[in-house]
């Protein structure tokens, strides 16, 4: 008996050595497209498993002398399997790369320390493309981001800490882009230049950015194309138009491409105006994005876009009721003739990447951008600003019962630009043995512009012509006593300008990751050099001018349980003047106007943690700018015009901050809060309110399904901003009306069903198994119907003397319906 149990015994011993003998090892380091390390995927096998730590490091062992399948699986991308035959003891490193969910709701945050450290945003292209969106390009998400601001939905341009419009920089395949020129309004930008079927990443800094970026004050917007590793196309069609992009590789895996073609109609926004107009605009685009693998050290890209802009507007009538409840007074508003604009730009792009050897890279990008523009209206407008009639129980409630003023505005313009725009230049990294970075480049630009500016206004109140304030002429009292001067228009602006720019800029940053103790620190420092002169016809004086910005950042991780970086930013942002600032508000071009300088100083928090047992995120900011040769200007809806003189400082601080992550499960959503207050001084005259100063911002992009329907998506924006400054008449003292708009609220709202959500338990065969993606939708712009003001239309009362601000209000609620394909 003894003897047996003996032998049992060894025997079980056996099984035991040989059960452990026949085991091998699979390692390695998880990573993304970018080929950043993934935390948290899961690599598993039958019952055993292992989870990827922060640096993506893997290790799991599997059965020797059989095939086995592992299987990498990540709440946010897309699952992949790969299978193995080991032998006995084996150990294979595997380094596998997961890509985005093709059929996920969002993507959750993904911790990527390198941008991190440096503070950028990084959003998924796949909430852009599934969020309701007016623009249709990815602005509708940025302005949900903290320190991110805009009050009107209709264009794409925002604000971003008290910055202006022209303080934003947009780079595609590190290609800077520029936006048109004589958009006045938002309903005649049409198209957003960034094709949303067509974006892999997309990074911002809202301020306190690296040397690398370029010589704006405000903001980065960094944006990269797919590169196809297989065929794809996708389609979308509403109510407000639609696009079309495919992409594909070649057999031997040297060419890739991806292109697309858009068309927009805005003509179901703008007549939810209260200005009812005929409305035909037609904004259409063509963009493509090819890639050639010469070499394992040359690579070959173009980027190139053909858009075309036309605006045919006709306003017939208007009226805007406004006031208080004790004294309610509307505008109504007449109208005759039309506006007639149209927009075309040609914009190319050639980049050369050579991979001289394992730790230098140098790029070589040329690019031309064209745009031929004509803004061609003239507009009569018979306005009445009467008192309303407010007794409820009146036959005439609501309407207009005594009209304190009578008149007519007369609008007319030519205004014709072409401008040409060449760059050329070149980038050098250089990687020394993992301990430090070392970026440069070197950058020409050459901008020629060809302007004539024919604009003039003639206000006609209670019967007697408004005389230009500026001009030396004779008193005009009528009625009292009869007018003997000339008639001459209110505003008039005629121009005629040939102007080319030359450029010479350059950046050198060092960058470097070490140990204080047993905590991780990351230097970033750096500095931007520019130099131009204007020239052209009837400019003799223009000086060359040259400005220096350096730049520094360090972020420190302490050794602490929580997963929390420390960042601090500072520098100096030049912003040199583009042909816009040069120009005053008379058409002059005064080239010698200075670069407006920026100090920026920026003190974040960056807060990883676990809530509900899934990742978030929590951002913090305090910042402070110092500005001065401040190039004051007006706010006309969108349009931007300089006083060009440099005569004012500026100061800008707050603070802002966002809570992201998986608050649903397997989705991502986010809110964010910002205050900031930024006044400026104009000739020593006081402080006063810059027109960008918005004090507070709250906003939520949030996304849904249902549990019982989890085919039913929810993606939801939520925006609220108090009121911007109300704006001037022409001519009047902006320190003597500081009044402010109505708070800007807003919240669109789409439903999404998507038929592809159980693909993977349809047979193979199955029609919807050939789409990754097949959803129909329904969004609902301005849910709550809220009045959002841009600006103020002045309105002269003759006998009073006085001027009423009238709000232009935005749009109202919207339907829209979506169909979205993807291969």
């Amino acid at each position: 008996m003894k003897a047996k149990n003996k032998l049992l015994h060894l025997f079980f011993l056996l099984v035991t050595i040989v059960s452990f003998a026949q085991n091998a090892k699979v390692t390695g380091v998880v990573l993304d497209e970018n080929k950043n390390p993934v935390e948290a995927v899961n690599v598993s096998y039958q019952s055993k498993s292992a989870v990827t730590d922060s640096n993506g490091f893997y290790v799991i062992e599997i059965p020797a002398n059989k095939k086995v399948v592992l299987v990498y699986t990540h709440v946010a991308l897309k699952s992949i399997t790969q299978t193995f035959q080991l032998k006995p003891n084996e150990v294979v490193e595997y380094n596998p790369i997961i890509n985005n969910k093709a059929d996920q709701l969002s993507e959750v945050v993904v911790t990527n320390n390198k941008k991190r450290v440096v503070g950028i945003i990084t959003i998924d292209p796949e909430v852009v493309r599934k969020n309701p969106n007016l623009s249709g390009g990815i602005e509708s998400v940025i302005k949900t981001l903290q320190g991110v601001t805009s009050n009107t939905e209709l264009s794409s341009q925002y604000s971003v800490r008290g910055g202006n419009y022209d303080e934003n920089l947009v780079y595609v395949n590190e290609i800077e882009i520029y936006r048109p020129f004589l958009v006045r309004s938002g309903q005649q930008e049409g198209l957003s230049f960034t094709n949303t079927d067509m974006i892999q990443n997309i990074d911002f800094s809202a301020g306190g950015f690296q040397a690398k970026y370029g010589d704006k004050m405000s903001s980065v917007l960094d944006i990269t194309y797919r590169k196809p590793t297989k065929f794809g196309a996708s389609i979308e069609a509403s109510f407000l138009g639609g696009s079309v992009s495919a992409e594909g590789i070649s057999k031997n895996k040297k060419w890739s491409a991806i292109g697309g073609i858009r068309y927009r109609n805005n003509s179901l926004l703008v007549n939810s105006q209260e200005t009812q107009s005929n409305y035909k605009p037609s904004f259409a685009d063509v963009q493509t994005s090819i890639n050639f693998n010469a070499s394992d050290k040359w690579q070959w890209s173009f980027l190139g876009n053909i858009s075309q802009n036309k605006y045919s507007y006709q306003p017939l009538t208007r009226q805007t009721n406004f006031g208080t409840l004790s004294e309610p007074i509307a505008l109504q508003v007449f109208y005759e003739g039309q506006e007639k604009d149209q927009y075309q730009t040609y914009f190319g792009a050639i980049k050369t990447t050579h991979i001289a050897n394992e730790t230098s890279t140098y790029k070589f990008i040329a690019s031309a951008y064209h745009t031929q523009e004509q803004e061609h209206y003239d507009i009569d407008a018979a306005y009445y600003l009467g008192e309303v009639d407010s007794n409820i129980g009146s036959e005439t409630f609501g309407g207009v019962t005594f009209n304190r003023a009578i008149g007519s505005q007369l609008n007319h313009a030519r205004n014709d630009l072409d401008a040409l725009i060449v760059n050329a230049e070149i980038k050098g990294n250089h990687n020394f043995k993992k301990k430090f970075q070392l970026d440069w480049g070197l950058k020409y630009t050459h901008e020629s512009i060809r302007d004539r500016i024919v604009e003039y206004e003639v206000i006609d109140s209670a019967g007697f012509s408004i005389n230009n304030p500026i001009l030396d002429l004779p008193v005009n009292d009528q009625p009292y006593n009869p007018y003997v001067g000339p008639l001459v228009p209110y505003q008039n602006v005629r121009a005629t300008n040939y102007v080319g720019i030359n450029r010479f800029s350059g950046y050198a940053q060092f960058s470097t990751k070490t140990n204080l103790g047993e905590n991780q620190v990351w230097i970033n420092a750096g500095v931007r050099a520019q130099n131009w002169i204007v020239t052209g016809d009837a400019i003799t004086n223009a000086k060359s001018q040259a400005v220096f910005s350096p730049r520094a950042q360090i972020s420190i991780k302490p050794d602490w349980d929580k997963d929390m970086i420390f960042r601090f930013s500072t520098g100096f942002y030049y912003q040199p003047p583009f042909y816009r600032e040069l120009r005053d508000s008379l058409g002059t071009v005064r080239p010698n106007v200075k670069a407006q300088k920026s100090i920026h100083f920026v003190l974040s928090n960056d807060y990883n943690f676990k809530l509900w047992n899934r990742p978030f995120k929590l951002v913090s900011e305090v910042y402070y700018k110092s500005m001065s040769d401040v190039n004051t200007y007006t706010l006309e809806n969108v349009r931007i015009r300089y006083r060009a003189n440099n005569d004012a400082v500026a100061y800008t601080y707050g603070f802002d901050c966002r809570l992201n992550g998986e608050f649903v499960p397997g989705t991502e959503s986010w809110f964010s809060f910002g205050y900031l207050k930024t006044e400026e001084n104009q000739n020593d005259k006081g402080y006063i309110a810059r027109p960008t100063d918005q004090r507070l911002k709250f906003g939520i992009l949030f996304q849904d399904y249902m549990p019982n329907i989890p085919n039913v998506k929810l993606y939801l924006n939520l925006t609220y901003n108090t009121g911007l400054p109300g704006g001037s008449p022409s001519y009047a003292d902006v320190y003597k009306y500081q009044s402010r708009l109505r708070d800007y609220r807003r919240a669109d709202v789409g439903f999404s069903y998507l038929f592809t959500e159980k693909n993977n338990e349809r047979p193979e065969g199955h029609w919807l198994k050939k789409f990754t993606d097949l959803s129909l939708g329904l969004e609902i712009f301005n849910l709550f119907n809220n009045q959002n003001a841009i600006t103020n239309t002045w309105v002269r009362d003759a006998y009073t003397k006085s001027q009423y601000g009238i709000p232009n209000y935005m749009t109202t609620r919207v339907f829209n319906i979506k169909l979205s394909a993807r291969l």
